[in-house]
């Protein structure tokens, strides 16, 4: 008995197009559900997938790989027909393969552009995977019940499709393409057709790189190590020493275990937490040559790090720290502003290596706006804070303090 298969079709503003594609598919799979995944559409998408006969799961606007993601929980479990919504052509060839992701290849080229952002997902997939991809960015994949496993949730955006190869292959899943003679609403050499190439490439770039889940269960990449990059007006001392706890940070993004907490990780013993623990004071007492500034450094780096559990919470807190201190802080407000849209809309994440470096930042320009007494002061406020967080939920007594509740959730989807 065949397993059972669930169509997932992305679309953004294609009421013009999305019934028929949904009427099409009906009659190539009638034993198959049909899903919509309606990406913050600003017209009557969903409902002329109604029509067509699909059943659609209304988002806001995430981009592909989150739409997609958020659909596929709504499926039943066995296997997966993924579909662009303009898509024209039969795909029941991509079934039949014997593989575990299977991926449809134009037989012909519609339009596009110089050809950049197909090669350099070409390279990227190479690289991360060793599979040599003739189309690398093809929306139209067939997964088994194991590839659906392996490569769910998706990356974000457009890079969902390359990072799917690469976890297949990784995952040690068979993977092949197949040509098949379909069409598609193709972009041409134009200012949109190159910005969405430009997307394109950005987003599969993304993808390749770390990447973890939020609070929602969406796979995001990790960007906060880009913190290191910016203060170019901060002192190089200071430079050095947000640099090295952001790769501190990073290094417990990529490599931490389930541990929570100081007390989860001193009982662990050898973990990423407490290199965080004994590396942050450590590279503070470098750059301060106080224990006193060294310790404020690190509270501060860890206050921030616990109130990072959704989305835009620790930039509103830097941001809010910034108008209190002076120096360095202010030297990295750029980087923050450049790094709260996407944060904010769940397109990418802070991580450790963000929020440990910003919360460091915050404890230099503390060291250099307080008096003594000031900075003692502060580190009794961060020490409380850090000693509730060890108990109870920060990002809980925030959502239940209606003021703060309220600021937290400006800017958020």
């Amino acid at each position: 008995m065949a397993e059972p298969l669930t169509i997932l079709v992305a679309a953004r503003d294609e009421e013009t197009r999305i019934e028929q594609t949904v009427e099409a598919l009906r009659a190539a799979f009638p034993d198959g559900e049909i899903v919509v995944a309606d990406d913050g559409s600003r017209d009557s998408t969903a409902a002329a997938a109604r029509r067509g006969g699909a059943r659609v799961v209304r988002l806001p606007r995430l981009g592909k790989g989150q739409a997609l993601t958020l659909a596929e929980r709504e499926a039943p479990p066995g296997r997966l027909l993924l579909v662009d919504a303009d898509l024209d052509g039969d795909l029941a060839p991509l079934l039949d393969a014997d593989a575990d992701l299977t991926v449809a290849v134009f037989a012909e080229r519609q339009g596009g552009g110089f050809g950049l952002a197909k090669r350099a997902a070409r390279a990227l997939i190479l690289a991360r995977s060793g599979f040599r991809a003739r189309e690398p960015l093809s929306g139209q994949r067939a997964l088994s019940p194991a590839a659906r496993e392996a490569c769910f949730p998706l990356a974000p955006g457009f890079g969902c499709e390359l990072r799917m190869t690469i976890d297949a292959v990784r995952s040690g899943l068979s993977v092949r393409e197949h040509e098949l003679p379909l069409r598609h609403r193709a972009t041409g050499r134009d200012a949109r057709g190159f910005l969405h190439r430009g997307r394109q490439l950005l987003d599969a770039t993304l993808a390749c790189g770390p990447t973890a889940r939020n609070h929602r269960g969406l796979r995001l990449p990790l960007v906060g190590a880009l913190v290191a990059l910016g203060g170019a007006r901060a002192p190089a001392r200071v430079r050095f020493g947000v640099a090295a706890v952001a790769a501190i940070g990073l290094a417990d993004d990529l490599w931490s275990g389930p541990e929570r907490g100081f007390r989860a990780h001193l009982r662990a013993g050898r973990t990423t937490g407490v290199l965080k623990a004994l590396g942050i004071p450590a590279l503070a007492l470098a750059v301060t040559r106080s224990a006193r500034a060294a310790l404020l450094v690190s509270l501060s780096a860890n206050a921030l790090n616990q109130l990072d559990t959704k989305p835009g919470r620790a930039l509103k807190v830097f941001a809010a720290g910034t108008l209190l201190v002076r120096g360095p802080a202010r030297a990295y407000a750029p980087i923050a502003v450049l790094l709260a849209p996407y944060d904010l809309r769940e397109m990418t994440m802070l991580g450790d290596a963000g929020s440990n470096a910003l919360g460091a930042v915050l404890g230099y320009g503390s060291v250099a706006t307080f008096t003594a007494r000031g900075q003692r002061l502060a580190i009794a406020a961060l020490a409380g804070l850090t000693i509730i967080g060890e108990v109870r939920s920060l990002g809980e007594l925030i959502e239940r303090t209606p003021g703060l509740a309220r600021l937290d959730r400006l800017g958020r989807l």
